[in-house]
């Protein structure tokens, strides 16, 4: 009789269950969460440039692909690696972040209802917000966004959404969005932060509680200056009900550009890791500067929110702002004078780009209005590329010399 081998006839112990680790924003933003391949497909994601698509005829209207309609191939591919970066449930891409939060207040309001919004905004936002809102009936109160009493002493019966931005544009306050989330959750209303300035990489809101964040893709994520795009990030029905707005007002991303987006998703992590970098030792630079009266950088210990920024973010952006003692005449001899850094709106390209918000995001304001807001005269604001830093410094040196002339 054979004999028996050991173990022979135990079951095999259980097989343990695959662990999925969480990606990083660098594995996401080139892979999103992954998807099935199969030998011969292509390693970059395909422009499908075309308008429309053969329809099922069973499924009606939800069988219907049109690339007005965001659901171009294209135009879901990159929505779903950016919900993946921001932690969301779905998330839509469209033509411009003004688009984006456009349509992201028009889906959450009708007539008769109302916004509580943060002071510190970008000036084409606020203006959206304090003009075009009112005029279909939804009523917006602005305050102050570090005071919490603030935001539920401005709360309505028909409040529907709490808004602000982390960091803000030009004056880089940061504001924690669990603060308000639980009185948002506790009045069943919606909290929507702009995080354009600090990109998934240095921050994700839902994972401190807010319900949708918005994005600028044509900073940022796009990364390289040749890009007009907006996200909104948030739950399936809200993305829905965007879509709706979307496809009765009609701001949907164009294939190339969705394509162009999704190539700058794959280097987002590693430019802003430089950005982050190069900024918080060009701050550091200028507050030993003479003639800069303040420097505004969130990595700073002056300033008045670096211990709330070093707990919530996980860099301190590639923005810092400066006021120069000169007032505006050195401010304009400042940005004349550059070199390397160029004189033009927008930030987070890989070039480094310096502005005036008097004369660009917040033009619509008096100086009374702007300074009370802590944009005074002399104002500049430094969007940090991805340049050697040492020629950076060397390009603000002789900038500050010709406006220590003026």
């Amino acid at each position: 009789m054979a004999k028996k081998r050991r173990g022979a006839g135990r079951r095999p112990p259980p097989e343990a269950p695959e662990v999925r680790r969480t990606r990083g924003p660098s594995t996401l933003g080139i892979h999103g969460l992954g998807r099935e391949r199969e030998p011969g497909d292509p390693v970059v994601l395909p422009i499908v440039q075309s308008a429309t698509f053969l329809s099922d005829p069973v499924r009606g209207e939800a069988g219907v692909r049109y690339t007005r309609y965001g659901n171009n191939p294209t135009q879901i591919a990159v929505a779903e690696k950016l919900a993946a970066l921001e932690g969301t449930e779905a998330a839509i891409v469209l033509a411009s972040g003004m688009a984006a939060t456009a349509l992201t207040f028009l889906a959450l309001t009708s007539a008769g209802d109302h916004v509580v919004a943060s002071r510190l905004l970008y000036g084409w936002t606020h203006r959206f917000l304090a003009e075009e809102l009112p005029l279909r009936g939804v009523g917006v109160t602005f305050v102050d966004p570090g005071g919490k009493r603030q935001w539920r002493e401005a709360l309505q019966p028909r409040t529907r959404a709490l808004f602000f931005e982390v960091p803000t544009n030009p004056t880089l306050r940061v504001f924690d969005p669990h603060s308000l989330s639980m009185l948002a959750r506790e009045h069943g209303i919606a909290l929507v932060v702009d995080s354009t300035f600090a990109s998934p990489v240095n921050l994700r809101p839902v994972g401190r509680g807010a319900d949708a964040v918005i994005h600028s893709a044509s900073k940022y994520l796009g990364g390289h200056s040749d890009l007009i795009a907006g996200v909104v990030c948030g739950s399936r029905g809200l993305v829905d009900e965007i879509q709706t707005k979307l496809k009765l007002y009609g701001p949907a991303i164009d294939p190339h550009a969705a394509w162009v987006l999704d190539r700058g998703l794959k280097t987002l992590a590693v430019r802003v890791a430089r950005q982050n970098e190069n900024a918080l030792t060009l701050a550091g630079w200028f507050e030993e500067q003479p003639g800069v009266k303040q420097v505004i950088y969130p990595g700073l210990p002056s300033h008045p929110d670096h211990h709330l920024a070093r707990k919530i973010l996980s860099g301190y952006g590639g923005v810092l702002s400066i006021v120069l003692e000169g007032g505006d005449a050195a401010a304009d001899g400042f940005c004349e004078s550059l070199q390397v850094a160029l004189n033009a709106p927008s930030l987070g390209g890989v070039e480094t780009l310096v502005s005036q918000p008097r004369l660009t995001s917040h033009t619509t304001f008096t100086s009374a209005e702007r300074s009370a807001m802590g944009i005074p005269s002399g104002f500049v604001r430094i969007a940090v590329g991805t340049e050697d830093v040492e020629d950076l410094i060397a390009d603000f040196e002789m900038a500050l010399n010709a406006a220590r002339a003026a």
